[in-house]
């Protein structure tokens, strides 16, 4: 690696809010806020809105669409398109 021109890579505390999860891992990213971490250290922490504490595929509230209603009204959006031809 070239000196001098990469980002300081550091520990940074990720903080999902709405599910009271956080977790401190290394970035490159940067923030003016600080979180004291379980060890008694001081970190830079950078609240997001979704994380797999939160995310209703990880947590299993996920959503079945329903896609029969939307082919069914694609066919027969076109099957009407092909028979003015």
């Amino acid at each position: 690696m070239k000196p001098d021109i990469h980002p300081p890579y550091r520990h940074v505390v990720f903080r999902d809010r709405s599910a009271d999860f956080a977790i401190l891992t290394r970035s490159t990213a940067t923030s003016e806020r600080t979180v004291e971490w379980e060890d008694g250290r001081t970190y830079p922490v950078i609240d997001v809105e979704v994380s797999s504490a939160s995310h209703p595929f990880y947590t299993g509230r996920a959503k079945v669409m329903d896609t029969a209603g939307r082919v069914e009204r694609f066919q027969r959006r076109y099957a009407r398109g092909e028979a003015g031809r």
